[in-house]
């Protein structure tokens, strides 16, 4: 038996999908009713103590406005712990945070919030 002319290209178009491996199938990325994963969020900081001074750099490589804040720990009970005011860390933008105790530092920290 032969095929028409007409059939014939759908005969080899269909041999070749049947022959692609499964992973070369197009198929939906997300499940149906999944809610899609988050954004990515946050700006990526350093910090730098040097005695009792802190300097933290912040970029946001992100979409996002991340709003950050230096929280410092002073490591004698009579100094008073502090936390910077907070600053926006625009889309492809650093920004610096200083802050000091008067005397040692017990530990150092950044906190990230998303801005509206």
């Amino acid at each position: 038996m032969r095929l028409s002319h007409s059939l014939a290209p759908l005969a080899v178009a269909l041999a070749l999908v049947l022959s692609l491996p499964y992973d070369a199938l197009p198929h939906a990325r997300v499940a149906a009713g999944a809610s899609p994963s988050p954004g990515r969020f946050g700006a990526s900081c350093r910090t730098s103590v040097r005695g009792s001074q802190v300097v933290a750099y912040c970029h946001n490589p992100y979409v996002d406005v991340d709003r950050v804040r230096l929280h410092i720990e002073c490591a004698r009970w009579w100094d008073i712990d502090t936390d910077s005011a907070p600053a926006d860390a625009w889309p492809a933008m650093t920004v610096r945070l200083t802050g000091r105790c008067w005397k040692e530092i017990r530990s150092v920290w950044i906190s990230h919030q998303k801005a509206r």
